[in-house]
């Protein structure tokens, strides 16, 4: 069905709902108070009035300052969790009868009513985009107000049902895709600025070049993730040689990788709730039918974490093994590093290796994770971390984070399984020999 057509169907019956529940009585001058409306969204049961009262709240809601989303945050939290009452009574009910009536009222009686209010606003026209928002809103303000935290945790239960799998449509992003996509994946794109829409032609428009990005129903040309693609004739050891400008194009038939080197999130109201995982397997699917003759599927990653965690580390360099020259030579600025001759500025790409390995295959946080958070994704999803790449991304934001190093992680689609389960169960780092040849021996 077009999405514009039942946008306008949806429109036309809450329309109708306001003229069956007198919305005047909603109209600017005279606004109920939120708690009001939702309450009232809460204990109604027409369906063509509950669409009108969703519509009404989330209205007034868009209307809010910041103070005032906080207060109806608050609201939500204090006011909108279990009825205890019902609650008590199922608890009690169980007791004398453990049956399964009784556990299933156990369940319903233990849900926040928040989260059949959240179940409600959605009824309205563009309901689930204003949830997503709201739910944006809300994560900016956890950090100051952690018991708002019960409110996040309703909303990414709900979100892992609406946004799983079974509903999102995979699209190829292509130079022809509507103008108003294209703007989106300049703007979201996270890991390499896109800087203008020639730069964005040259990663769409070649045909050693793809880009795929998951949709939902409810969010009409609103990408939730998208994956920009390379396929080359070998593992990519520099971004530069991806993006170039000078770049020779590779016709497609003759490629045999295919790197994902950019995966970015779009929509903040969604974090937490995992796409990345699918996206890239279809992907490699999807690539591997259309191209039979691809055989390596790999990133070119990011380090995020890697800087930071050194910086940290080179505070006490015995324990990594190094002596202060080493250390030295790694806490070198960009301008030291730059007037280094050949010999030096060997020595210490070698050190960048050995601690990334380090770093990857050792360093965990106080809870036992891996600690880069991109490292985790691929792990989790079942790569394999295939090389290290000193001087992969010499940007200013590649020296920053990483002091330039980048990884590739391995997609080797009959090791995918094997590789998950032993992250998931064990935090075992699968990682190949030229990988595991960097570290240096435990307290050297």
């Amino acid at each position: 069905m077009d999405m514009a057509f039942l946008g306008d169907l949806l429109t036309s019956v809450a329309d109708r709902g306001r003229a069956l529940i007198n919305f005047e009585r909603f109209s600017s001058g005279r606004r109920e108070p939120l708690a009001k409306l939702c309450e009232h969204l809460l204990s109604g049961r027409g369906e063509a009035s509950g669409m009108a009262l969703a519509q009404a709240v989330l209205e007034e809601w868009e209307r809010l300052d910041a103070a005032g989303r906080l207060a109806f945050f608050q609201m939500l939290q204090d006011r909108f969790g279990p009825d205890h009452d019902r609650l008590e009574a199922a608890i009690a009910r169980y007791r004398e009868t453990p049956d399964a009536s009784a556990v299933s009222e156990l369940h319903l009686a233990s849900e926040p009513r928040r989260q059949e209010l959240f179940r409600r606003l959605n009824l309205a026209p563009g309901g689930t985009h204003v949830l997503v928002r709201m739910r944006e809103s809300l994560l900016q303000m956890l950090e100051t107000e952690p018991g708002l935290s019960v409110v996040d945790a309703d909303f990414r239960h709900l979100f892992a049902s609406w946004f799983n799998r079974g509903f999102l449509v995979l699209r190829r992003i292509d130079w022809h895709t509507p103008a108003n996509v294209l703007e989106k994946i300049i703007r979201y794109e996270a890991v390499h600025a896109i800087e203008d829409w020639d730069d964005l032609r040259r990663r769409l428009e070649p045909a050693d070049r793809r880009c795929f990005a998951f949709f939902h129903p409810q969010l009409v040309d609103e990408p939730l993730i998208f994956v920009e693609v390379a396929l080359t004739g070998e593992i990519p050891k520099r971004i530069d040689d991806l993006l170039s400008e000078q770049r020779e194009v590779l016709p497609a038939s003759a490629a045999t990788t295919a790197v994902f080197y950019s995966i970015s999130n779009c929509q903040e109201g969604l974090r937490g709730i995992s796409f990345g995982n699918f996206l890239i397997k279809q992907v490699a699917e999807d690539l591997k039918r259309e191209l039979p003759g691809l055989d390596v599927f790999v990133t070119l990653s990011p380090v995020p974490g890697f800087a930071r965690w050194l910086g940290k580390e080179l505070a006490e360099p015995a324990a990594l093994g190094l002596g202060n020259e080493e250390a030295a030579s790694l806490m070198a600025k960009p301008a030291e590093v730059a007037a280094l001759d050949d010999a030096g500025r060997a020595r210490r790409d070698k050190l960048l290796g050995q601690m990334m390995a380090q770093y990857m295959l050792r360093a965990r946080t106080s809870s036992g994770r891996v600690i880069d958070p991109v490292a985790r994704f691929h792990l989790g999803n079942g790569a394999r971390l295939e090389r290290i790449n000193v001087g992969g991304n010499l940007a200013e934001r590649g020296l920053r984070e990483s002091h330039g190093v980048m990884v590739n992680y391995r997609y080797d689609l009959a090791d995918i399984e094997a590789n998950h389960e032993a992250f998931a169960s064990r935090s075992t780092v699968v990682a190949s020999s030229a990988v595991k040849k960097l570290l240096r021996p435990a307290g050297a």
